[in-house]
Order: C-alpha cells, then sequence, then structure tokens
C-alpha cells in the first residue's frame, strides 16, 4: 500500500477548496469568473466525481430564489468552466448526466480527494497496529487544510454546509492524527499542535483528552489536570453536562500519575460489533442516492435521514451504504429495527437494551431506567467511530434520544416522514426507480432472455407497478415462480387498476400490506385528504387549484394541507424542472390505488 499518491505532473490541474476557492493549470491561476459561475464549480468540485443534481446547482447559486432563467443560466456558466478546462487540456472533464452534471478529476488534482485518501490510509495503518505510519499519513493529510474551506462563498447555504462537513472532516482527522502520533510516542508534537484546536473546539472531549494525555507524558501534569478542569467548566456553563466516564476516568489516570498509553483502554474492549443484514444482490440504481449518503455520513458526526414511501427501498440503500463504510467506522457498524415484528413500534426501551448489548456496558446497568440506559448509550457512542442504522422511524421521539451529542459516530435513519423536527440532520429523498432501472430489476428476477421475448408488457408491469422497488419485486418474484405465464397476461392483469394490489402479493411479500401500514401511520385528516385526492388521475401531478377543488377547500387551506401531508410522507412534490411556474404535486402510485380503494370503502 502506497503511503501518498505521485505529485501530479507540472502541467495538470490543481484545484483546492480546503481554503479559498483556486486553481491552476501548468504552474499558472486560473481565472475563475464571476460570482455564479464560481458557486457553480465550488459545488461541483465539493462533490466531485458524482452527480450533482441541477436543483442542488439551483439552490447553491439563487439560494432558493432561482430565476425564470436559471436552467439556461446553468448552462451558460457550465459552458464558460468547459471553456476554461478546455484552455487547461481538460475540456472533457466536466459531463451532463440526466438530472445534472458531474466534474472528474484525480486524487492529485483535488486537495479534497488527496486529503479523503491520505486520511483513509491513516486510519488504515492504524488499524493495523503501524502507529507510526499512521501518523505520517494523518498528518499529511492535515497539513493540506489552508483554512475556512471557501470563505468568500459562505453566502450560499449548500456549500457553507458543505463548508461545515470538511471543517468536521479536518477536526476528526486532527483527533485521528494526534492519537497516532501518541501511539507513536510523539506527546510532545501534540501538545503544540492541540493547544489551538482546543481554543477553537473548547467542547470537544476526544480532542481535549489527547491534549490531556499529551501533557502528562510530557511531564506537564498539572496543566493537564487544569485542561480538565476548564472543560468540566465550559461543559457545564454551555451545556449544563459532565464530563464523560472516559474523560473522566483519563483524569483520575492522571490525578493518580497512572495514565498509560492510550492504546491501553482499547487493548480490553471487545471485536467493535458489526450487525448489517446482507446487501442485495440484485440491488439496482439508485447509485447517485447512495453516493449522497456516503458523501453525508463518510466523515462522521452527521446525522442522515433516508426518507421515501413504502416499498421505495429505504432500508436496501441505507444497508447498502453501511456495507461501504466499513473503513470510515472501525468502531463498528450496527443496525437495529424500530418495528417489531408485529409491525408495531417497539418501546425505547426495547431498542436501547439491543444498543447496549453491543457496548461494554453491564447487562444490567440500566434495567428498568431508559434514561439512565440512554445515557450509557450515548456516552459509549461519543467515544469511538460507529455507524448505527435505525430502520424503520414513526417519529423523532423514536431517534433523538439515541442521537449521539458529541464525537465521530454517525446515524443513518430510514423513515416514511421527512422527521421535519429532528435537526441538524440531511434528508435524502429516495427516488422511484427509472423505468430503465425498473426493468433492470426484473430481468434480474426473470430472467433478461425471458424480458426481452416481450419488452413492452415488460414495461406495462413496471409502469402499472408505478416504479416502486418492491412492486417490482413482487411482480418478478410472482413469475419467475409461474414460469407458464406469459408477461403479456399478467401485463394486462395489472392494466385492471383496482386489481394491482391483489396481484402484487408473492410468498410473503404483500405490497398492499404494505401501503396499509403506511395508511395506519397517518392521522385521520390527512387520510380523509387522501380518499378525496384520489380522485384526481392516477399517475400524474396537480396543482393545489386542482387539488382545492378535490378537497373542497380554499386554496390557502389547501396548501397548508398539502405541506403536511409532505412532511407525513404521504403527498411528493417532483423537483425535476427549475420554473418560477405554480408547484406540482402528485401521489405515490400504489398509495394514490389504496386511498382509491379506501375511499370507496368509505362510500359503501
Amino acid at each position: 500500500m502506497r503511503d501518498s499518491a505521485p505529485d501530479p505532473r507540472p502541467e495538470a490541474l490543481r484545484f483546492s477548496v480546503l481554503g479559498p476557492l483556486a486553481a491552476e493549470a501548468r504552474g499558472r491561476a486560473l481565472s475563475l469568473g464571476p460570482l455564479k459561475q464560481r458557486l457553480v464549480l465550488a459545488m461541483l468540485l465539493c462533490r466531485a466525481n458524482a452527480l450533482v443534481s441541477v436543483d442542488l446547482l439551483t439552490e447553491a447559486v439563487w439560494d432558493g430564489e432561482p430565476p425564470r432563467t436559471a436552467r439556461k443560466n446553468l448552462q451558460v456558466y457550465v459552458s464558460a468552466l468547459r471553456k476554461i478546462l478546455a484552455e487547461a487540456g481538460a475540456g472533457d472533464r466536466l459531463a451532463h448526466r440526466p438530472g445534472g452534471y458531474v466534474l472528474r478529476l484525480g486524487e492529485g488534482e483535488l486537495d479534497v480527494l488527496r486529503f479523503q485518501a491520505l486520511a483513509r490510509a491513516g486510519r488504515e495503518a492504524a488499524a493495523d497496529g503501524d502507529a507510526e505510519r499512521a501518523a505520517r499519513l494523518l498528518r499529511d493529510a492535515r497539513m493540506l487544510w489552508a483554512g475556512v474551506p471557501l470563505p468568500e462563498l459562505a453566502s450560499s447555504e449548500p456549500l457553507r454546509a458543505e463548508a461545515e462537513r470538511l471543517a468536521a472532516r479536518h477536526l476528526t482527522v486532527c483527533e485521528d492524527w494526534a492519537e497516532a502520533a501518541l501511539e507513536a510516542g510523539h506527546a510532545r508534537e501534540v501538545t503544540e499542535t492541540t493547544g489551538d484546536l482546543v481554543e477553537q473546539y473548547p467542547l470537544r472531549e476526544r480532542l481535549r483528552a489527547a491534549q490531556m494525555t499529551a501533557l502528562h507524558r510530557s511531564g506537564r501534569r498539572a496543566e493537564a489536570l487544569a485542561a480538565y478542569d476548564e472543560l468540566r467548566q465550559n461543559l457545564s456553563r454551555e451545556l449544563g453536562l459532565a464530563p464523560s466516564p472516559v474523560l473522566e476516568s483519563l483524569y483520575r489516570s492522571i490525578l493518580a500519575d497512572k495514565a498509560g498509553p492510550p492504546g491501553a483502554a482499547r487493548t480490553v474492549r471487545r471485536r467493535p460489533p458489526v450487525q448489517l443484514p446482507p446487501d442485495l444482490a440484485d440491488f439496482t440504481g439508485r447509485e447517485e442516492t447512495v453516493a449522497e449518503l456516503l458523501h453525508v455520513t463518510e466523515a462522521g458526526g452527521a446525522v442522515g435521514v433516508v426518507v421515501g414511501p413504502a416499498g421505495a427501498g429505504k432500508t436496501a440503500l441505507a444497508v447498502r451504504a453501511a456495507h461501504r463504510l466499513e473503513n470510515q467506522y472501525p468502531g463498528g457498524r450496527i443496525f437495529v429495527r424500530l418495528h417489531g415484528d408485529d409491525g408495531m413500534p417497539r418501546p425505547l426501551a426495547s431498542v436501547t437494551a439491543e444498543l447496549l448489548g453491543h457496548t461494554d456496558a453491564p447487562a444490567e446497568a440500566a434495567h428498568g431506567d431508559s434514561g439512565r440506559a440512554t445515557a450509557l448509550w450515548r456516552a459509549w457512542l461519543a467515544e469511538r467511530t460507529v455507524l448505527v442504522v435505525l430502520d424503520g422511524a414513526d417519529d423523532e421521539a423514536a431517534v433523538r434520544p439515541l442521537l449521539p451529542g458529541t464525537g465521530r459516530s454517525a446515524v443513518v435513519v430510514t423513515a416514511r416522514t421527512q422527521l421535519a423536527g429532528l435537526a441538524p440532520a440531511h434528508r435524502i429523498q429516495v427516488p422511484l426507480l427509472t423505468t430503465a432501472e425498473a426493468l433492470d430489476l426484473l430481468g434480474r428476477l426473470i430472467g433478461a432472455g425471458r424480458m426481452s421475448c416481450d419488452r413492452p408488457a415488460a414495461e406495462r408491469i413496471v409502469t402499472a407497478c408505478g416504479s416502486l422497488p418492491l412492486a417490482v419485486r413482487a411482480a418478478g418474484l410472482k413469475l419467475a415462480v409461474l414460469r407458464h405465464l406469459p408477461l403479456a397476461e399478467y401485463a394486462d392483469r395489472l392494466s385492471d387498476t383496482s386489481a394491482v394490489l391483489d396481484e402484487l402479493v408473492v410468498g410473503d411479500i404483500d405490497v398492499r400490506s404494505h401501503m396499509a401500514d403506511q395508511w395506519g401511520q397517518l392521522d385521520e385528516a390527512h387520510r380523509a385528504a387522501l380518499r378525496r385526492l384520489a380522485t384526481l388521475p392516477l399517475s400524474g401531478t396537480f396543482t393545489v387549484e386542482e387539488a382545492a377543488a378535490a378537497l373542497g377547500w380554499g386554496q390557502t387551506e389547501t396548501r397548508r394541507g398539502l405541506e403536511l401531508m409532505i412532511e407525513a410522507g404521504a403527498v411528493v412534490s417532483p423537483r425535476s424542472e427549475v420554473t418560477a411556474h405554480a408547484t406540482a404535486y402528485s401521489l405515490p402510485h400504489l398509495l394514490h390505488l389504496y386511498a382509491r380503494e379506501a375511499a370507496s370503502a368509505a362510500g359503501s
């Protein structure tokens, strides 16, 4: 494994976002154009080698108030950036893709890519027990930092969020380096470096622990004890909290003049927990959404909420991302379902007990005391780098007590609702499969040869399924079992909208039961509104005016009602076009069918 990548060629591109936005080619600084053009470039660089949607670019440039000509203006900015790249001999790097743009760059061409590669290699070296090499690699990563990222573009909310994520990654790497350097015996260097960082992040316990250990090993015991006391006072004044049990233990060991090497405590801990469902072998599409979730969680300390209707594949997407994040979360990866086998929400005490089963806490430590149990869980989480997937949250109360207050651990929550009260959190809307992706999934289940024999019928099947992964899977598995059933005949069955949910049943997969579960989670006011909205045409969008006519409400009341139903996951607002025209809304296809059934049953 190489310690670092070779320097790029003298004529190669060099972009920088770990500080002010800058670019050069052949040793010459590049002029990056007007502010809006630089905003576009900065967002592309922050998500280099991944699709950046037109919606996100629009938000970055116009901050929620795009002009009617926004899409055309973006094309102008992209064209100008391509011209700049072409002059540097890299005109093909900025490519258009359905829904957005991708800027392709190598590790040596963008400082943040090199930063991530060095950090990853350093953590791998630390996991292998090579503290000296880990410290060297992490120091190299740390030295790429050139100040607050993109300070001149902080007026853009999306770029400000990207800058905050980069700052969080930098701090985590500094902490990783400090611990590796202590392991390697470089206590004096850690003492010198952590002083400035502690001033910037006075409540960061992991950083303070490294500083205390370094001071003590440098013969400055009184200063190490004073550093603890300063943190204790800051935590009490700012948050009303006491230092964590781990930090308190370190303080006592220094007080007794017995602070051992930082690795000593780790050697007695159990193996990091890895409790994940298997990744789906036939997982199809969604690579851009997976990339977004990886981007949110790779630095640690984040909360990602994966949102989508019943059957959209939220759990599969979260599990796929968790399997890919092994190197970023050496402390473990844990998956917990928030509903029992009966479909009912699990009590918080039950969920917390399961989580504590993965920790060092004795089984009886918090028996009968849910507050102490969640406190123990959060304290354990704060001292490690763990990824937790909480699957199927009904509301914020099911999640909030389980989130880490500090530290590098991250949480991914899957939910049908927006969990709007959960903050700060990055929400990722799970899109429906495209027709091509739905056909790909169907072909994997029934065989590509069988599907190619009647592709039009296959297209009718996935359309009737609303391109919902669970529904396509149910249809595919049913056809895989009923080998004698022609695709055209099954497509004809699904063309009867009143029979679709009856047909999407195979084995223990029953799409109607998932729709019924989502329906049951809605309050009666939303269910009543959906029964009326179900009279609108299937698979189409509608305006506030059309919804008001169906509901019999005024436009203001209708708009508010639709927004509440968006939060509840019962209505979606497609954003495929950047436009100043009236907002369009739609109902998830199979929930629309279920609402029609409910309306029919209520009227009978």
